[in-house]
């Protein structure tokens, strides 16, 4: 399973550093290939629900080693690409699907192999690499771009997706359920519109607003911006009703007695609900630190992709250590505690970049505050990893990983999103608001949004050969003074950026306090809204017992 996390997490985040290079070998542009970026992680999010329902009615084993073999299969299309729509096919579609079962299925798979101390190590190992999969990703990308192809990215997962097959054997080869139920299509088509929507509208409030439209949106040849409004409110509406009517629907299907796609008692246990919305939070935290942090460092502080890594490596380090050797502290304070230290250690690390942002900033002053960040998620991610699949029954493991998991995904985007947009605003805001104090011009809001949008635009389609004709064009002092403005703004960006985590943290400290304080005991995980279905066969259950 950790090699598995591995190979998924090191895709996901190696090829971000490839896409300059994939734009010049296609002749296309940042937005194709973004596109399918955002393709990949809209079919992971579209997908994991019902995928992860799938361990309930077939062998994990079978359903393991048909995902691997799947994912090694789209990443050989995309290693061979020959153009942007081979590569979406491999890379977007067959990798992205592949993923979404393979998500699920770790957690689901650790949670019926282990129990107890033993469930929270493996919880705890688990997010440990998946810190370091995030870490290594852009180093390995950034070589293999630098050094030979950034087909080499995928061609290398084909090999690793083969070593890990052998392992499979490992996995149990029996259904957590007794009974071979069907497929709830009805929930899982609500399921897939629900959450194909919700993170579309969030990929689109970046660049397009969140209410009223920044820009026109345009499919084809027809725009859509209804009453002058963005499209992210509308496909955030949407996400949201279909989620809606998802609950409403999966409780009709209990109601008849039939089988919904998640049993309706996992959706309102309280513990579990408290452990996702926690979790959420977390990934938006998380997705929005390594959006601007690597940015930052490359394109302020003038970092490779390898420094990068290494400035991000005592993040890793610290992670995996607090993930896998502090299970036992448990023992002697309760896990809520430990999840409250870890988010307060998250606030701080990055009160403290905060401080240090500056053109005085090197890897060896970033060294404490990035590993107590890390510090930080290793206490988070290990005990609420375990405390949430441990709130539900064993039996129900793979629904309740699914839920887990869809909502992580829409953390991950939103953070993405929210944070990403923020910062990026932020920056050429910053921009503009200089170059206009430099030349004594004084504009209105509106003109300044335009030109904001306009530089925007501006650096999304231009290319490095373009970007170095227009600094051949202007004098030696001109150059300077633009510098220092990129710079100045750069570093404002970052410092504001890092005041919206901090409030996040806090939100998500808010979150925490509706944990349980301890990790139930038994199967049954505490669930203390059993369905009536539930009661009764435990009830009959004790008396054939008698």
């Amino acid at each position: 399973m950790s090699l598995t996390t591995f190979l998924v997490v090191v895709n996901a985040s190696l090829m971000n550093v490839a896409i300059p290079t994939m734009v010049d070998e296609f002749d296309t542009s940042i937005t194709v290939i973004q596109g399918a970026v955002s393709l990949y992680s809209l079919v992971i999010a579209a997908l994991i629900l019902p995928a992860g329902t799938l361990p309930s009615r077939r062998s994990p084993r079978r359903v393991m080693a048909v995902a691997l073999t799947a994912y090694a299969g789209g990443t050989l299309v995309a290693a061979i690409s020959w153009n942007t729509t081979i590569l979406y096919l491999g890379w977007s579609l067959v990798q992205g699907s592949a993923a979404a079962v393979i998500f699920p299925l770790t957690f689901t798979v650790l949670t019926v192999s282990y129990e107890d101390d033993d469930r929270a190590k493996a919880f705890g190992l688990l997010a440990g690499v998946h810190g370091i999969g995030s870490t290594l990703g852009p180093i390995i990308g950034g070589a293999l771009t630098t050094y030979a192809s950034w087909r080499w990215g995928f061609s290398l997962q084909i090999i690793g997706a083969g070593i890990i097959l052998l392992f499979v054997q490992y996995v149990t080869p029996n259904p957590l359920s007794e009974t071979r139920s069907s497929l709830d299509k009805g929930g899982t088509a609500l399921s897939i519109v629900g959450a194909t929507s919700l993170v579309t509208g969030f990929l689109l409030s970046g660049k397009y607003g969140w209410l009223v439209e920044r820009r026109s949106f345009v499919v084809g040849e027809m725009q859509f911006n209804p009453f002058g409004t963005s499209p992210s409110i509308w496909f955030l509406g949407v996400g949201l009703l279909a989620f809606a009517a998802f609950v409403q629907y999966e409780r009709r299907m209990e109601r008849a007695g039939k089988s919904p796609l998640v049993p309706l008692h996992v959706l309102t246990n309280r513990p579990f609900l408290a452990g996702v919305v926690t979790y959420n939070v977390r990934s938006i935290v998380s997705a929005g630190f390594m959006f601007i942090f690597p940015v930052y460092l490359q394109a302020v502080l003038g970092y490779t992709a390898f420094e990068t890594g290494l400035a991000l490596l005592p993040y890793s380090i610290a992670s995996i250590v607090f993930a896998t050797f502090t299970i036992s502290w448990r023992k002697y304070i309760s896990p809520k505690t430990l999840v409250q230290v870890g988010i307060v250690c998250m606030g701080a690390g990055l009160l403290v970049l905060y401080e240090q942002t500056g053109p005085g900033q090197t890897i060896g002053r970033m060294l404490i505050p990035v590993a107590l960040y890390g510090a930080g998620v290793g206490l988070i991610v290990a005990q609420i990893s375990n405390m949430t699949m441990s709130a539900v029954p064993t039996a129900n493991s793979p629904e309740a990983s699914g839920v887990l998991n869809v909502s992580s995904s829409i953390g991950f985007a939103m953070g993405t999103a929210v944070v990403g947009s923020y910062f990026l605003g932020q920056f050429y805001g910053g921009v503009i608001d200089r170059v206009l104090r430099a030349e004594h011009v004084t504009v209105s809001t509106e003109q300044r949004n335009d030109l904001v949008i306009a530089l925007e635009d501006a650096a999304e389609t231009a290319t490095e050969a373009t970007q170095q004709q227009f600094l051949n064009r202007l004098s030696p002092t001109q150059r300077q003074l633009l510098e220092g403005i990129f710079e100045a703004a750069m570093f404002d960006a970052q410092r504001a950026t890092l005041l919206l985590l901090v409030l996040v943290v806090l939100l998500l400290l808010i979150a925490s306090t509706f944990l349980p304080r301890q990790i139930p005991e038994t199967d049954d995980g505490a669930d203390h809204s059993e369905s009536p279905q539930d009661s009764t066969r435990d009830t009959s259950e004790a008396a054939v017992e008698d």
